[in-house]
C-alpha cells in the first residue's frame, strides 16, 4: 500500500505574531538571502499577498517571484517587504569577532 502524503505549507501555521517573529528570526540566522526571501514570502502568504501588494506597490506576481527563494530580489525589495510586514532589517555585530565592546 503506497504511503499517503499531504502537502505542507508553513504559512498555515503562522497564526500569531510571536510565531511569525520566531520564524523570521530562525530563517535569518544563517544569513542566506534566498532563505530569508523565502521566509518573507511564507509570512506574506500567511498575512495575505494582496494586502502586501497594496502596501508595497509591487504586483502580486512580482512579489511571488521575488519571495520564492529562487528569484534574486534587490535589497530594496526585501527591505520594502519587511517594512510592509511590520519588521525592519537590522545588522548586528557577530559575537565571534573577539571584541567585547558594545556597538552603539
Amino acid at each position: 500500500m503506497p504511503l499517503e502524503t499531504f502537502e505542507y505549507d508553513s504559512a498555515e501555521f503562522l497564526g500569531c505574531e510571536e510565531a511569525i517573529a520566531e520564524y523570521l528570526l530562525a530563517a535569518s540566522e544563517d544569513g542566506d538571502a534566498n532563505h530569508i526571501a523565502r521566509a518573507l514570502g511564507v509570512v506574506a502568504r500567511a498575512r495575505g499577498m494582496s494586502d502586501l501588494s497594496r502596501n508595497t506597490g509591487l504586483t502580486r506576481p512580482a512579489l511571488y517571484r521575488a519571495l520564492s527563494g529562487d528569484g534574486n530580489p534587490e535589497f530594496g525589495t526585501i527591505a520594502k517587504v519587511a517594512d510592509a510586514l511590520g519588521y525592519k532589517l537590522n545588522l548586528v555585530l557577530k559575537s565571534d569577532r573577539g571584541s567585547t565592546a558594545a556597538v552603539k
